[in-house]
């Protein structure tokens, strides 16, 4: 039987962090969740988890030990030029909803994925 869970995130800002994942995700605002202080997002289709973001006073203050692949290439095999052309579209439209690029990961010389920020800082990648 599988559990159902929620990635839970602090936030200075939970509307601003929900509205950028639904961009990044594809996800939608939770129905029903009301709250000031904290927003909720969940896939349409109710297969991925929900992710939960709770208003707190501090900043990012150290690398987040966690933090979410987007995979937007699909599932392997991949035609490689095909997936980096699908990897940079994705992080292209990210930078428009307020993502920083920090790197591009290559392994053996060979395009790996693109590490970025979110608008407060959270590193996440997208492959």
């Amino acid at each position: 039987m599988v559990t159902r869970w929620t990635l839970g995130c602090d936030a200075a800002d939970p509307q601003r962090m929900a509205a950028f994942w639904v961009e990044a995700l594809g996800y939608v605002p939770e129905p029903g969740y009301e709250d000031p202080d904290g927003a909720s997002i969940v896939d349409p289709d109710g297969r991925g988890p929900a992710i939960a973001f709770l208003r707190v006073p501090e900043a990012e203050s150290a690398k987040n030990r966690m933090h979410i692949d987007i995979r937007t290439a699909g599932e392997p095999p991949w035609d490689p030029a095909e997936r980096e052309r699908l990897i940079r579209r994705k992080a292209a439209s990210l930078v428009s909803a307020g993502a920083t690029i920090v790197r591009e990961q290559f392994y053996d010389g060979r395009f790996g994925h693109i590490v970025m920020l979110d608008p407060e800082g959270n590193e996440f990648c997208v492959a």
